[in-house]
């Protein structure tokens, strides 16, 4: 785990499979037709959550613990697609044993276009 400090961009990129909306339909009840039948181009919808999994996984890798996750879902996210999501801190307050942030993350296709935006507020440990 590095330090966070304000400004500091973290990054990670996916690309989602048939498998995996699959899994997460069977583990969160999300099997909507949606998420389940092929549109014309063999692909379906990845769940909106799935697609929330991008920032949970850059918590993971800094020790995380979030306080508060809030998402706004821009636009659809298709399997094939490949999928980036940027996490800024926006505030970074150190106390004794740990510190506290606010982020703002983006979560954007490979054409471009936001199809993810959102706030976590939490506190990472210190080493």
């Amino acid at each position: 785990m590095t330090t966070p400090t304000e400004g500091e961009t973290r990054t990670i990129q996916r690309t989602f499979t048939r498998a995996d909306v699959e899994q997460f339909a069977e583990v969160s009840g999300d099997n909507q037709p949606r998420h389940t039948e092929p549109d014309e181009d063999g692909r379906v919808m990845v769940q909106g959550l799935l697609t929330a999994t991008l920032p949970t996984s850059i918590g993971s890798d800094n020790e995380v613990l979030a306080s508060l996750m809030e998402f706004r879902f821009r636009r659809p996210v298709y399997t094939g697609e490949t999928i980036t999501c940027h996490s800024t801190y926006e505030s970074v307050t150190e106390r004794e044993d740990d510190y506290v942030f606010t982020s703002d993350l983006v979560c954007e296709n490979e054409a471009g276009e936001t199809v993810l935006t959102g706030t976590v507020e939490g506190m990472m440990p210190k080493d």
